[in-house]
């Protein structure tokens, strides 16, 4: 395994520049994981001693926030301040979804400047300091227009963070066009950045494994992300707590391994003895096979699908369920199985690299493939068994927080 970083303290740069592409393009939408991750950033920094300023790709070219426009744009995403109506820009843009009109709008109406996609570093050269830090956490906003013009607009260190290369392992599970794509972005990130963030170091092992084909791998650092703790709100309508259930926690994507929980629903059939299962997360892509299972469940069967929850109606629902279950196939970071042991939770998950890093012996450990391990594990957590590890709450189990994450970072950047 790597070391956890291969490079030395740096002095704090003058200026930092956070890309915020990815959160813009994904306004009005529930936030991901990496959607968290942006928001942390933008928090944490927003409150540091170095100046900050945002960069966000518009359809229309680069706009750039100084620290006024920053508390703007944060405001909006929190709730605090509602967006406003789409200028005639937006309107122009007409593939631009609704939401994302009216927050470039608001980016425009709040920016310190403005350049064309050819501008950018003209741009930075006369707004930021020489030797400014530029920091890429969202995986977006990565072309080498993008970098190139970050670079000659006098960027001293680029720090991007990864977090996970499954496009690449996984190209079974991804759009068409995907792995090619993300090849290339990976390519790019090897050639520009001075400091790749990793948010575990089976992702650093499989990140540095294929950019060392290409050639010299930049410096890294293993950072894990910060896990909040979620706080438990109301009870999504509908939801009967008697009854045992279990969570399953994400996107219904090919490799998150819902086709195997159905299966083992179906297996135990209907009846009050069958425990609930709850899946909570978006439909995502390639997986039209598990949503025509899904579409033809009658009203009153034991799986459920709940999407668009908060995050105070999912803790809600966890610290209440016999277990989460996380059969995924692939994980950079897996946040569900954190957030389930934070909060005391049992959980069964397939035996990744990543959970294990976090978690340890926490959950119980299943192999994905291996239908008769989980349909044993969910029967004796059904009737109130403990399975054969601990509980989280019984192994004290305190989740990675984001103050050591950027204590990790931040020195570096």
């Amino acid at each position: 395994m790597p070391p956890l970083a291969d490079t030395t303290d740096n002095p704090a740069p003058p200026a930092r520049l956070l890309d915020l592409t990815r959160l813009v393009r994904r306004a009005g939408r529930r936030p991901t994981g990496i959607d968290r991750v942006e928001m942390a950033y933008l928090r944490h920094l927003a409150g540091d001693a170095v100046p900050l300023f945002a960069l966000v790709r518009s359809a229309w070219g680069y706009i750039l926030l100084d620290a006024g426009g920053i508390a703007d744009l944060a405001a909006r995403f929190q709730g605090t301040r509602d967006w406003g109506r789409p200028d005639l820009l937006s309107r122009l843009a007409r593939r631009l979804p609704p939401p994302v009109r009216r927050a470039e709008s608001d980016l425009r109406r709040a920016a310190c400047a403005r350049s064309s996609p050819l501008g950018l570093a003209r741009m930075l050269r006369r707004h930021l300091p020489g030797g400014f830090a530029y920091l890429n956490v969202g995986h977006s906003n990565l072309g080498a227009r993008s970098l190139r013009g970050v670079r000659a607009g006098g960027a001293g260190r680029i720090a991007v963070l990864i977090h996970d290369v499954i496009p690449l392992e996984f190209p079974r599970y991804q759009r068409p066009g995907t792995p090619e794509a993300f090849r290339a972005k990976l390519e790019r990130i090897r050639a520009w950045a001075d400091l790749i963030i990793y948010n575990s170091a089976d992702t650093r092992a499989r990140a540095e494994a294929r950019m060392r084909v290409w050639g010299p791998v930049p410096a890294g650092v293993v950072a894990h992300l910060g896990v909040d703790r979620p706080q438990p709100g109301t009870l999504p309508p509908g939801i009967d707590a008697e009854r045992p259930y279990f969570v399953a926690l994400g996107t219904i994507e090919p490799r998150k391994g819902h086709d195997l929980l159905l299966d083992l629903w179906d297996q135990m059939g209907e009846g009050p003895e069958v425990p609930g299962l709850f899946l909570c997360g978006a439909r995502g892509w390639n997986n039209d096979a598990v949503f025509e299972r899904l579409d033809r469940l009658p009203p009153d069967s034991s799986v459920r699908e709940l999407a668009g929850l908060d995050d105070g109606q999912i803790a809600a629902l966890l610290v209440r369920a016999r277990g989460l279950l996380f059969p995924s196939r692939a994980e950079g970071y897996g946040l569900p199985p954190i957030e389930a042991a934070a909060l005391g939770v049992p959980v069964l998950s397939s035996d990744l690299p990543s959970v294990r890093e976090i978690l340890g012996n926490i959950p119980v450990y299943l192999d994905e493939s291996d239908r008769y391990q989980w349909l044993s594990a969910v029967k004796t957590l059904s009737m109130g068994g403990m399975a054969p590890h601990e509980a989280a709450s019984d192994a004290g189990f305190v989740p990675p927080g984001w103050e050591k994450h950027f204590n990790i970072v931040l020195r570096l950047t």
